[in-house]
């Protein structure tokens, strides 16, 4: 998928800033996201992608997340969401997300096939569901990446009409985030601002739910090397709280900095702690909400997380 209506609104606003008379001055905020904005667009000319690429990568992300309410709701019966204390409204509410999501799939397949592209084909999922409780705290966290993806996707898109699609989508994608942050008994709207994030970044989250995709639909995108807790932590943490963490194939090793990319970290979007495998690093102040943790070799002064820093992640935490 390589973003709520406001930060679009603010994107678009950023992206015309050049042609604006000169007396008008843009707000140190606007300029931020013009600088984003002029990034994004530059990371695009670089990996070569086109908008149909971009429609792909989120037709991946759509066909994952229409698999996962579907197979969730075939095993897990209505009851089981009124036991968590959902009224029978909510529980509604949260089928209809579903359903969403497999109309979201079928307009960008439609999207694609009138572009002469054959739309990728859904994969082979493995969302381990153990409980309704966990299925609704995985949604939470899946539809916070989505939000992501798109915000990322949307500086990217050179045709105007597909960026008003995707816009559509992100939407309806914030409206589903906030519902299940709710089911769940978590904080409807947790920060100010939502985090883009990159292709790699997305495909890297949502890799390890995938066991397998049909010929010719596998992405040609590299996941980063997984993250994860050591042992006895959770995801859900607090600023000033020391994590420990460790990554597969050790491939953390020379790391030096925890990057935490989360909405309303101003400028760049990224705030760094120091780490060492011996003594983790600490949440530091400005991160709050669903936020992305990667491993780096370097903090740069901007603030930017750029993919060639990126030794492992990025790890969903929540901070409160």
């Amino acid at each position: 998928m390589a973003s709520s209506l406001k930060t679009l609104a603010l994107a678009a606003l950023a992206a015309t800033a050049a042609a604006l008379p000169g007396a008008q001055r843009l707000s140190a905020r606007q300029l931020q996201y013009h600088e984003l904005v002029v990034r994004q667009n530059a990371a695009a000319a670089a990996q070569g992608l086109s908008d149909p690429d971009i429609l792909q990568f989120a037709l991946t992300l759509e066909n994952l997340e229409e698999a996962f309410y579907r197979e969730g709701f075939q095993k897990f019966k209505e009851s089981d969401f009124t036991a968590l204390g959902l009224n029978k409204q909510q529980v509604n509410d949260l089928l209809s997300i579903g359903r969403s999501e497999q109309t979201h799939v079928e307009l960008l397949q439609s999207s694609l096939a009138q572009a002469g592209v054959k739309p990728v084909q859904p994969c082979t999922y493995d969302f381990k569901f153990t409980d309704a409780k966990g299925m609704v705290g995985t949604a939470a966290v899946l539809e916070n990446v989505g939000i992501s993806a798109y915000m990322g996707a949307a500086p990217l898109l050179a045709d105007k009409g597909i960026l008003s699609t995707a816009a559509s989508i992100l939407t309806v994608e914030a409206r589903h985030q906030s519902s299940i942050r709710i089911f769940a008994g978590l904080q409807a709207v947790p920060q100010a601002f939502d985090s883009p994030l990159g292709p790699r970044a997305v495909f890297s989250i949502a890799k390890p739910f995938i066991t397998a995709c049909p010929k010719g639909s596998d992405l040609a995108i590299q996941a980063f090397p997984t993250l994860t807790m050591k042992a006895g932590q959770k995801a859900a943490t607090t600023v000033g709280s020391t994590l420990m963490l460790q990554a597969d194939g050790g491939a953390g090793a020379g790391a030096k900095f925890c990057a935490f990319t989360s909405g309303g970290v101003l400028p760049g979007g990224t705030a760094f702690a120091n780490f060492t495998d011996a003594g983790g690093c600490q949440v530091p102040e400005g991160v709050a909400g669903v936020s992305y943790l990667s491993l780096t070799k370097t903090a740069p002064l901007d603030g930017v997380l750029k993919d060639e820093l990126v030794l492992a992640g990025p790890l969903v935490v929540i901070v409160s």
